[in-house]
């Protein structure tokens, strides 16, 4: 699929590695998770998946707790969710996933990240068409025999198992996530290297050197916003 999954969470994990950005943001989404729902991940499914992912950036207990703590409290502060789509140099195509308490600061702020880059926003289905909504999991330890086999034995469906470095990388339809969660677990993998919902594109482009600079730069803009939650896109940067 083209992915190199475990080397982009480490490259953002290792853009945050001197500040709380990326805590904060998850922080963020834990209270909006469990503010939606039940503050218990076994009887709330979007939390749970949060909590999975804030998991393999290890993400202090400290925060999750204070986060789910808030949303039990009863605060009344209102985010809404947002998805931007739009393109960058060469026809690039990017999707970017908002959380919100300020609708306008937000659309504001991801145009001018587009722009001043050389992208432009578009309007909503110009992009995500092109994509395909996918849980992505990565687990260590095992061949990509071991892990067909074991879903195979738990009756889940997955669309790909590739191996990758150390890691074995198991691509699977949304509805699929907890299914391949707990086939896992029930082996005693508890771990994973990677554990997201995701946009994954149809097709990756390559970029010219100077255009891939400039997309890039643009794409740790739109990172860098307080309010942007994901970003995915169809570039392949050759990570």
């Amino acid at each position: 699929m083209g992915r190199k999954w475990n080397n982009i969470k480490e490259k953002k994990a290792s853009k945050d590695a001197n500040t709380s950005r990326i805590y904060a943001k998850f922080g963020l989404e834990i209270y909006v998770a469990a503010k939606q729902g039940e503050p218990d991940p076994e009887a709330n499914q979007a939390l749970k998946v949060v909590l999975e992912r804030a998991k393999t950036y290890n993400v202090p207990k400290t925060i999750i707790d204070r986060a789910i703590d808030k949303a039990k409290g009863g605060d009344d502060e209102t985010y809404s969710e947002l998805r931007y789509e739009g393109f960058g140099p060469n026809g690039s195509m990017v999707i970017v996933d908002a959380l919100t308490n300020n609708v306008n600061r937000t659309a504001s702020d991801v145009r001018a990240a587009f722009g001043k880059n050389g992208g432009n926003m578009g309007v909503s289905g110009s992009v995500s068409y092109m994509f395909d909504a996918t849980a992505v999991f990565g687990v260590e330890g095992k061949t990509a025999d071991e892990v067909l086999e074991l879903l195979m034995e738990a009756d889940v469906e997955v669309r790909d198992i590739l191996e990758e470095g150390d890691s074995v990388i198991i691509y699977a339809e949304p509805d699929q996530f907890h299914s391949v969660q707990e086939a896992f677990k029930n082996v005693g993998v508890t771990d994973f290297t990677v554990a997201e919902l995701t946009m994954l594109a149809q097709n990756e482009v390559e970029l010219p050197a100077d255009a891939q600079a400039q997309f890039e730069k643009m794409i740790d803009a739109l990172e860098d916003l307080e309010d942007v939650r994901q970003v995915y896109h169809n570039v392949d940067l050759g990570e």
